[in-house]
């Protein structure tokens, strides 16, 4: 079987709203799970370039970065232009700073985008990794439990 590398970035995007830390999950719409806005690295861009620019895609916000938050790898298994591969995926995520924009704006591979209490992000979300990324996240914040 062939294996694939790609490389990826996304963010977890935060603002403050009546006192709470809210970040943004977005629902796909191939899979229809929740997780974090990412994507591939196009060519000439950088990881940071293509985390800003994924999540203004797919949740419709604009965002500064503040920092590096993680870089995940995982393999999987798809067939998404023949046969069957498998696919070495990085993830380089960033922790984000909501600057404006509307969580309604997503485009089309995006079926709903929401702003979440950082807590139930962390309920809501699919991947195990992400989970721990939205964790790492409430710490460099300094979000009380």
């Amino acid at each position: 079987m062939e294996n694939i590398h790609q490389v990826s970035a996304g963010g977890v995007a935060h603002r403050a709203e009546d006192g709470q830390i809210q970040v943004v999950v977005i629902k796909t719409s191939t899979e229809g799970r929740w997780q974090l806005p990412k994507g591939m690295i196009d060519p000439g861009e950088t990881a940071q370039i293509a985390a800003l620019r994924e999540v203004r895609e797919e949740a419709g916000i604009t965002c500064e970065i503040i920092e590096p938050l993680d870089v995940i790898e995982y393999w999987f298994v798809g067939a998404f232009d023949g046969p069957k591969k498998r696919y070495h995926k990085k993830v380089h995520f960033y922790l984000m700073k909501y600057l404006d924009g509307d969580v309604n704006d997503h485009d089309h591979e995006v079926v709903e985008a929401r702003w979440v209490g950082i807590d139930q992000a962390k309920k809501m979300l699919a991947f195990a990794t992400e989970k721990k990324l939205i964790a790492k996240a409430k710490g460099r914040l300094g979000a009380a439990e």
